[in-house]
């Protein structure tokens, strides 16, 4: 049975526009040229951070990030940024008795930030926190280790291939890759992706009603 169902952040639950958008503003480039970019490094197979290469030779992510702090433009998201299917799937998998966790490659500052929007969950954690990052398989046998439940009985959600679903899979978890977000969308008719992920959705609300169907295929002991 699925017990427990873990997420990632960026673009699973978090709507990321509004912050690339303040990236671009940052480097003092169009949005509309970042995040054109932005899509063709991914769609190259290429890490994210190398689009940020293109405008500023040299940029180092974690430098920058100090650099907004300090200048009162910190990275940061709100309510009004999380997808809003995310509040009623989490309930609905809650109400059901499942163990939600919330686990991504995210800064210290960003783990605050999501423990402070009181979502439906048992647990937050980053990999700032953490000290290893997605997709180090020690990361994921992390997860395992925090959740009561074995790794067959874990569903993590997330919208990359590369990051989220096959090293996910390769700890013995079950995966749902949902379709949003620009590596959602890019990756999305990767074969992998069919070969990987035990589901493919669109919407977080579908995943309440797969956890009830599959827990209820289960056979009962009595």
């Amino acid at each position: 049975m699925i017990g427990a169902v873990v997420f990632d952040v960026g673009e699973t639950l978090v709507d990321e526009t509004r912050e690339y958008g303040t990236w671009a503003d940052w480097l003092g480039v169009p949005r509309h040229t970042f995040v054109s970019v932005f899509g063709a490094t991914i769609a190259q197979g290429k890490d994210y951070r190398e689009a940020f290469q293109v405008f500023r030779p040299g940029f180092d992510l974690t430098h920058e990030r100090d650099a907004r702090a300090q200048a009162g433009q910190p990275e940061t998201y709100a309510e009004e940024d999380l997808y809003p299917d995310v509040r009623p799937a989490l309930s609905n998998l809650r109400d059901q008795g499942i163990w939600v966790g919330i686990v991504g490659n995210q800064t210290v500052a960003s783990g605050r930030i999501l423990r402070s929007l009181k979502l439906p969950t048992d647990f937050v954690a980053t990999s700032d926190d953490w000290g290893v990052a997605k997709p180090s398989h020690a990361f994921f046998e992390k997860i395992v280790e925090v959740a009561p439940y074995d790794a067959a009985q874990i569903v993590y959600v997330g919208d990359r291939l590369d990051n989220d679903i096959a090293p996910a899979k390769r700890v013995g978890m079950r995966t749902a890759f949902i379709q949003r977000g620009p590596w959602g969308w890019i990756q999305h008719d990767d074969p992998r992706v069919a070969n990987l992920s035990d589901w493919k959705i669109h919407n977080l609300t579908d995943l309440p009603e797969i956890v009830a169907a599959e827990n209820c295929r289960q056979p009962s002991h009595i």
